[in-house]
């Protein structure tokens, strides 16, 4: 979440330890095993080569398992330190170990049986580990049951590695809070260069995935959540529309905005996993007003697919910045060469007006369904006014950097039923007729824009530096879709494109984006260096 263009009424970007101990548990490769010499091969690979892999026999569930675990440990927990895995799941192994006996005994659930996963701390796992949303007043939350999106990944056979860390309480909390920050999980570092920031809220989901940390993960967004850090780290980012993925089980902010979502290496693996994530869940009733049909995404995977479309790029980023115009440009003409019709239009700053009207909303948002998960939930805590006052009176390591504004003002707003939060709703009902217009008059396809800068530095005394973009910004407001797909590099920082796309029309818009993909390649695995040399 961009919080402090939100009080300058301009544009949003993303919202959607030191640490604890990450585990007891040490892991080391099974000696004299296949699965130990496929570890120097383990980088880049997508989940149909792993499942391959497996297929033949040159691996098992539980060595691919083994394998990543160990990467953490020597990746993320020392070597360049990313810190982007807030807990280990001790159940990890005994679960690929079920996968293998099912797949032995000719059970295979599909794309994502026996597939490594990380998930965001603020998503229940009715497990051994904690959901704390980053935050040390929420340590020692067990969820009695998982969240409705992971049965899902289990009901897939998908193996849970852990947690990632994330900016505290999906950067809901301070007006100058630093991405990838939290007072249980401190810092995430971005693995392209290490002093730059991965972005947020899903920090550590976009960074494990681009350091091959997992398979694939799953963020969450409110808004640029899951784009700026896809964007930030090299990879590829889905925000579903609201209603395709429930939000059951997840600590929230918006009932209109929140989501969860996959982050990928490629757009293929991304879209295995929404495929894995989507579904009706009665708790959620988004989910049951959106007359939900099971779509399976993969089956939208053809380069081919710009050919004949129509894609409207934001005027205002063509000259915007001249290492990134560039790099726009370059992809425009790509997308041109594969058949597309660019068409330049305006509508970032239309989004822009509604940025005060959107903060609001969220505010009386984040107090009603924070207050209604704690309520029920294993944390100390029981409601946002006693969030505040355990900040408070723990400032030193709640609170060392910078403090909870944003939580402090949410806590002031009134209920749902109040005037302010109804006109406020009203008012961004007409940012849906602008783009719906948009789209209409101009017989578009996907709006497009890149989704970020490039990484800025990490600064925890300031906060974070935003540069103006995010074109992933009217999706997040309206519940449409987006999905981020890297674009390229500016002095080894990774910069993304963003498309949206018209609401329940993922496949459409994961369509376009594979096909961009696989015309630009610009997917390039980090080097977790130190500083940008200059």
């Amino acid at each position: 979440m961009k919080r402090r263009n939100f009080l300058t009424n301009s544009a949003i970007a993303g919202i959607t330890f030191a640490a604890l101990p990450l585990s007891s548990c040490r892991f080391s490769p099974q000696s004299g095993s296949s699965d130990k010499k496929s570890l120097e091969n383990l980088d880049e690979l997508t989940i149909m080569e792993l499942q391959e892999k497996v297929k033949s026999g040159s691996i098992t569930y539980v060595g691919l398992t083994q394998i990543y675990l160990n990467r953490i440990q020597e990746i993320d927990k020392s070597g360049p330190g990313l810190n982007s895995v807030i807990e280990l799941n001790p159940d990890a192994m005994v679960i690929a170990e079920s996968m293998d006996k099912e797949f032995k005994s000719g059970k295979w659930r599909g794309p994502m049986h026996g597939i490594p996963i990380l998930i965001k701390d603020n998503i229940d796992s009715g497990d051994k580990m904690q959901t704390t949303a980053g935050s040390l007043a929420m340590v020692g939350n067990v969820a009695k049951e998982d969240a409705f999106v992971l049965k899902k990944l289990r009901e897939a056979g998908a193996v849970l590695l852990g947690k990632t860390n994330l900016s505290e309480w999906a950067n809901f909390r301070s007006t100058r809070s630093t991405s990838g920050w939290s007072s249980r999980g401190g810092q995430t570092k971005n693995p392209y260069i290490l002093d730059r920031s991965p972005c947020g809220s899903s920090s550590g989901s976009g960074v494990a995935v681009s350091a091959n940390l997992c398979a694939v993960a799953v963020g969450t967004e409110a808004d640029g959540s899951i784009a700026c850090p896809a964007s930030m780290n090299g990879v590829v980012g889905i925000k579903p529309s609201i209603g395709l993925v429930s939000r059951t089980g997840i600590i929230p902010i918006s009932a209109t905005q929140d989501t969860s979502g996959p982050l990928a290496r490629t757009v293929a693996d991304a879209a295995i996993l929404l495929n894995a994530m989507t579904g009706i869940d009665p708790k959620d009733e988004s989910t049951t007003n959106n007359k939900f049909q099971p779509v399976d995404y993969t089956k939208y995977l053809d380069a081919n697919s710009l050919k004949g479309k129509r894609i409207g790029v934001e005027k205002s980023f063509l000259k915007h910045h001249e290492g990134i115009d560039k790099i726009l440009k370059e992809g425009l003409a790509q997308m041109e060469q594969a058949g597309a019709t660019i068409v330049e239009v305006e509508f970032m700053a239309k989004s822009a007006e509604f940025g005060k009207a959107e903060f609001e909303r969220l505010e009386f948002e984040f107090k009603d369904g924070l207050n209604k998960y704690l309520a029920t939930a294993n944390a100390k805590v029981k409601s946002l006014k006693e969030v505040i006052a355990f900040n408070s009176q723990n400032e030193s390591t709640a609170m060392p950097w910078f403090k909870q504004e944003i939580l402090e003002s949410s806590e002031k707003k009134g209920d749902l039923t109040s005037k302010e939060y109804i006109a406020g709703n009203l008012q961004i009902d007409k940012l849906k007729s602008f783009i719906n217009e948009l789209f209409i008059t101009n017989d578009l396809d996907a709006l497009c824009g890149p989704a970020t800068g490039t990484p800025w530095c990490n600064d925890v005394i300031i906060g974070d530096h935003w540069t103006g973009y995010g074109a992933y910004t009217p999706a997040a407001i309206l519940g449409y879709p987006s999905i981020t797909v890297p674009m390229g590099f500016l002095s080894g920082l990774p910069v993304g494109l963003a498309f949206i796309g018209q609401v329940f029309n993922e496949q459409a818009l994961i369509a376009i984006g594979y096909a961009y993909e696989q015309k630009s390649k610009n997917r390039r695995a980090p080097q977790f260096l130190s500083t940008l040399k200059i």
